[in-house]
């Protein structure tokens, strides 16, 4: 290549910085779960940027807060702990019902935003995940799975994965529905 070549390469070159690639336009929406109606900021639209998967409220979500809204029971007195709370949409249903909650997240920024928002943000207490299983017993712990399936192959090495690592993974039973064109069940994990 002729140096007068590489100058007027260079000159065709477009340099971005990383604000190019980041998508902060929140908008307020507005979600019902039976008779819960939750206001909050999020994205609309998907991105796999590592920071903004969890910054839109995806069909998994829906799947878990609709099971929720009808079976309110399970979270009376209750300590829950959501990891990759992304905008908190479960995690603030939850603690509608639910005696303290921990909201976690790699990217806080909006889930802070969104916790402030809601009418009474006090329940959301700040214990280390390590420390609450701790006091309650591990081996006594629940969790809530809203899975929805991409790929069948998936799904068989999800739940292998998880009974490898020590846990019982039943499915909730009447909990299977599509969300979103794809289909979602409910499980129930307990810690052995």
């Amino acid at each position: 290549m002729k140096r007068g070549e590489e100058e007027e390469e260079d000159d065709d070159m477009v340099w971005l910085d990383e604000s190019f690639f980041i998508n902060d336009d929140y908008k307020m929406s507005t979600f019902s779960f039976g008779s819960q109606v939750i206001h909050l900021l999020c994205l609309q639209s998907a991105s796999t940027d590592y920071d903004l998967t969890g910054q839109l409220v995806w069909p998994g979500a829906v799947l878990l807060n609709n099971y929720l809204s009808n079976n309110t029971a399970i979270l009376q007195g209750c300590s829950i702990i959501e990891l990759g709370s992304g905008v908190g949409v479960t995690g603030i249903l939850c603690s509608r019902f639910c005696h303290e909650i921990l909201l976690t997240d790699h990217n806080e920024q909006i889930l802070k935003k969104n916790i402030e928002l809601q009418p009474s943000h006090e329940n959301h207490t700040n214990y280390a995940v390590e420390r609450l299983l701790r006091h309650r017993g591990a081996a006594g712990s629940k969790f809530i799975l809203a899975y929805v399936s991409r790929a069948k192959t998936m799904d068989v090495m999800v739940l292998n994965e998880a009974v490898k690592h020590g846990l019982q993974v039943r499915e909730v039973e009447g909990t299977r529905s599509v969300v979103s064109n794809l289909e979602g069940v409910i499980f129930e994990i307990k810690l052995l």
